[in-house]
């Protein structure tokens, strides 16, 4: 099937292919669960749209008799967002192919799977980080102040502001599989931090672990408990920014402890409510595609078929749809945590 989009494989091999690069990489997917889909058609746009209808002001003054109201105007509010393409490849030679022992192409398919959700992952949360609704902990004023690990009422301030804003609780989350399909959870909202910020969660006031829920078979990859009414999930994917808080001595810096003064990385912690951010899904028939080119199929400028690749792309994009249904905690960690 030399010439079509997936190189040496036909259509069907492909849709194959794209499920193997998901089972690898969809573990690594946090925030595929969570937010609005909104899948890549075929032959579409670049440009995604998002509308958002403002809620009317309360109609609380009694009506008088015979006189129609002045009525009110809807609002909207419209988010745009521009689909880029990300890939990459892994060269593949016949003498790999034909002399190595392990299963290569195999292996090779299951790489590339985890690079395309890492990268995906990382496109979002680099979007998601860029919100305007920030807190940082224990109240501090800013990112370069921040000198402490969160404080259960750094969540509880969030929580509040949640509410004050009408964000609705999360009661549906999108299922880890190669295809979009939805599963059921009970309300709350859920926050999203680095695997670094476990010990001082763990140890806040407050805090149950997914142990002590009520059914903890009901916990998502990566769930270590809830603060409250929000649920926490850990990933190794959110970075913090290095060497950005305060100075001191019993946070991380650059990712480490240190034994002299120096300013704490500052890890953000990211909470969403329902529909608080849209992605273009990995999931799906059109989400990533995948190329095979076999090695020892002569091609102009491989006139001896030494080389073949294994690759991908996908196009992708996000956005943040309301920035009050979407807070950033900004955090110390704990160096060194009893």
């Amino acid at each position: 099937m030399a010439g079509t989009k997936y190189g040496d494989i036909s259509p069907r091999t492909a849709a194959f292919a794209a499920k193997k690069l998901l089972e690898r990489g969809q573990h690594i997917m946090v925030f595929e669960r969570f937010g609005q889909m909104d899948p890549q058609g075929k032959n579409k746009t670049k440009t995604r749209t998002w509308r958002r209808y403002e809620s009317l002001q309360r109609a609380s003054a009694p009506l008088a008799e015979g006189i129609t109201p002045a009525g009110q105007q809807l609002t909207k509010t419209d988010i745009i967002a521009t689909l880029e393409q990300y890939g990459d490849m892994l060269p593949l030679t016949d003498v790999i192919e034909d002399t190595h022992e392990d299963p290569v192409l195999n292996q090779m398919m299951g790489l590339v799977g985890e690079q395309s959700a890492e990268t995906v992952e990382e496109i979002r949360i680099n979007v998601l980080k860029g919100g305007t609704n920030v807190f940082y902990a224990n109240g501090v004023a800013s990112r370069a102040l921040v000198n402490s690990p969160a404080v259960r009422g750094d969540f509880r301030l969030i929580y509040r502001s949640f509410k004050r804003n009408k964000a609705r609780e999360i009661t549906e989350i999108i299922k880890a599989s190669a295809m979009i399909a939805t599963e059921s959870v009970m309300p709350a909202y859920w926050a999203i931090g680095h695997t670094d910020l476990d010990a001082d969660l763990r140890g806040l006031t407050g805090f149950t672990e997914v142990k002590n829920y009520a059914d903890s078979s009901k916990s998502l990859p990566g769930e270590i408990g809830s603060m409250d009414q929000i649920r926490i999930i850990l990933t190794g994917m959110v970075d913090p920014w290095l060497a950005a808080g305060l100075t001191g001595t019993t946070l991380l810096s650059n990712g480490a402890a240190v034994s002299a003064t120096a300013q704490a990385d500052v890890y953000p912690i990211l909470v969403t409510a329902r529909d608080a951010y849209a992605i273009v899904p990995l999931q799906g028939s059109n989400a990533i595609t995948p190329i095979v080119l076999n090695p020892n199929n002569p091609a102009p400028g491989d006139p001896l078929g030494q080389t073949g690749s294994v690759a991908w792309k996908t196009y992708q994009t996000a956005a943040i749809l309301n920035e009050a249904w979407f807070a950033r905690l900004e955090v110390g960690a704990t160096a060194n945590p009893s």
